[in-house]
């Protein structure tokens, strides 16, 4: 015991400098080798959470396949976009943002009127940032605000004419590594200049102020919004394309649209038309048109509706994980048991259900943070916890020792004389029994270490006595359980009736010997046999160290009868085939209650299975009260 007291504290120890310092880089915005597992997890939450309805502020019109196919393809003429700008500013929005790249002169001479068309309403246009391939960050020596802004290589600007009677914003969006946009950059800067982004101009547009930019915060109409990292707006989507009110750019031009659809709302003019390119994957849609993307943003930044995620939701997320992971550490430094595990995956459960209610009121706290701060120091803690229990370690070598000697002595001759034996698969029939202790491993808690082994060793010595005497083959011992095979090394016509002798006998001495043991162990253990025959395939497997097994459809379905044993609280089930095939002289008959036939489901399987029920007149337990599913 004195050599394990120095391992709680210093596991805590470095424990906390591995989350601190996750933390501390995760807040610093340095981690992102956490941003693809951010990302899933924020899906799933944003799924959980589930779609809601967007602000009554926003209407899309959309350049989709309608428009297009009426005016006869796209790029849109510049005749044809004058004319939706035209007729929406008719309708008095209080904005209209054209999330277009105008960088061309028109090939319909029609610039001018759509030029004219940007000045009768307040209006936005789009530029785009274009970045070198590696994004360098502002030198050291400048300690603004702005220091971390990447800095772009130039900007697209819209043509002069058009930049005259609209206000210009950069449209780039911040993806993950899956592509999904997670954020608008508010600011993007090149050596010389800073330019809002699109939907930030937007925004002061229709509020009719300039926007303020704090340290981690922008300011509008009097409301403070706050940013993330490099001034970042985090989005948060409210559902698939159409959840912002979208019409189509046709039925404007053809007057199909109602006014109070645009009077006095910020209209966002964008391409959805197939194959525009403009499309983005979101956890609601997989090809969300990007001018919906620009339209959420705008909306977010109008009512302060978004996610908050922001240097003090990050500095609560560095905190929450260096918290976690002492506290798991922690419960395993007190008990690595059941309780322990308990107490680990309730707490862990607390901190999900907490960080999704959070979501979804709005903050968005890391859930990929917590897990890369907690899950390295608890397995490593615990791995070296298993590795320093030497009475544990003994435990497993000892019944490893234990099982790795049960072989038919039968086989062991047939192998010495044909070493060939099974190196090519063979198809034949056998019949199969399994056999395990329900409560075993409950019991096994509460036991002293050699006790449980003990306990193993007389059951496994039990099974091999009997299976033998009966002509069989255990093929494997699994813990607390076996397989036994009747059919090895040669197939007999005396198989299935050997096979159901065997297992009554086996109920027979397992019940008994079950009774044998001290009350607070008996009245806890229990058995159950399951038999079947059919078809098999048998083979050995492995690479250096080999073993003979069968696997097949017969196999499972004796597995499986155990569960039908211990659900009907028999000794035994087995099916209508081995009864057939061990017949009349079957010692099924001779003792003990055999009741059915019944047609009856078996678990992975589609269609029933004719079983019968096996139990013993003596009144030994087959089960304990609450018995468990076999391992196999």
């Amino acid at each position: 015991m004195s050599g394990r007291i120095p391992q709680t504290p210093i596991a805590l120890l470095l424990s906390f400098v591995w989350a601190a310092a996750l933390g501390i880089g995760y807040w610093n915005g340095d981690v992102q080798f956490l941003d693809r597992a951010e990302g899933a997890l924020t899906d799933l939450r944003l799924l959980a959470r589930g779609e809601r309805a967007a602000p009554d502020l926003v209407t899309i019109v959309a350049i989709d396949d309608d428009t297009v196919a009426k005016r006869g393809g796209y790029p849109l003429p510049r005749a044809d976009l004058a004319g939706i700008i035209e007729k929406i500013a008719s309708y008095e929005p209080r904005a209209i943002a054209v999330d277009l790249l105008l960088l061309d002169q028109g090939k319909d001479g029609a610039d001018a009127a759509l030029a004219q068309a940007l000045g009768k309403r307040p209006s936005a246009i789009a530029a785009a940032a274009v970045f070198p391939d590696a994004i360098q960050i502002l030198e050291a020596d400048d300690k603004s605000a702005l220091a971390r802004l990447p800095r772009a290589e130039k900007f697209l600007r819209p043509l002069p004419m058009f930049a005259e009677h609209a206000v210009v914003g950069v449209v780039n969006l911040t993806t993950d590594k899956s592509g999904t946009p997670r954020g608008i950059p508010l600011l993007v800067r090149t050596s010389d200049k800073v330019e809002l982004a699109f939907p930030l101009r937007v925004a002061a547009l229709a509020a009719g102020q300039d926007p303020v930019i704090d340290a981690d915060s922008v300011r509008l109409a009097g409301r403070n919004i706050p940013t993330d990292i490099d001034h970042v707006l985090p989005l948060a989507y409210y559902g698939p394309r159409g959840t912002v009110p979208t019409v189509s750019a046709a039925s404007v031009l053809d007057g199909e649209v109602a006014r109070a659809a645009i009077r006095d709302r910020i209209v966002v003019i964008g391409v959805t038309v197939t194959g525009g390119g403009d499309v983005f994957p979101t956890p609601f849609d997989p090809v969300m048109p990007g001018v919906e993307i620009v339209a959420t943003a705008i909306d977010h930044l109008m009512t302060g509706g978004g996610i908050l995620r922001d240097r003090s939701t990050r500095l609560a997320d560095a905190i929450l994980a260096v918290a976690l992971t002492l506290a798991v550490v922690g419960l395993l430094a007190w008990r690595r048991s059941a309780a322990g595990l308990l107490s680990i995956a309730a707490l862990m459960a607390i901190w999900a259900v907490a960080n999704y209610v959070a979501f979804s009121h709005g903050i968005w706290l890391s859930a990929a943070l917590p897990i890369a701060a907690a899950a390295p120091p608890a397995i490593l803690f615990g791995s070296i916890q298993l590795w320093l229990n030497r009475r544990q370690a003994q435990y497993f070598a000892m019944k490893s020792d234990l099982l790795q000697q049960f072989q038919a002595p039968a086989l062991n001759k047939w192998l010495t004389g044909n070493p060939a034996f099974l190196l090519k698969p063979r198809h034949q029939d056998a019949a199969i029994i399994f056999i395990d202790l329900s409560g075993f491993t409950a019991l096994s808690e509460t036991l002293d270490i050699d006790a449980g082994l003990a306990l193993l060793k007389d059951f496994h010595t039990l099974v091999d006595d009997e299976v033998e005497a009966h002509s069989g083959i255990i093929t494997s011992f699994l813990g607390d359980g076996a397989m036994i095979l009747f059919g090895l090394p040669e197939a007999t016509a005396d198989d299935a009736r050997k096979a159901s002798r065997c297992a009554v006998t086996l109920c027979n001495r397992v019940a008994q010997w079950i009774n044998s043991l001290p009350p607070p162990i008996a009245t806890r253990t229990g058995f159950k046999v399951g038999a079947h025959f059919g078809p098999i395939v048998a083979s050995r497997l492995g690479g250096s160290y080999q073993h003979i097994t069968a696997t097949g459809d017969t196999v499972n379905v004796a597995s499986r009868l155990m569960e039908v044993a211990a659900k009907q609280r028999a000794a035994l089930a087995l099916s209508d085939d081995l009864l057939q095939r061990a017949g009349p002289a079957s010692a099924l008959f001779e003792s003990g209650t055999l009741t059915g036939p019944s047609e009856t489901l078996i678990r992975g399987r589609t269609r029933p299975l004719t079983v019968w029920l096996w139990r013993n007149d003596s009144g030994g337990s087959s089960n304990p009260p609450t018995p468990r599913s076999s391992g196999f």
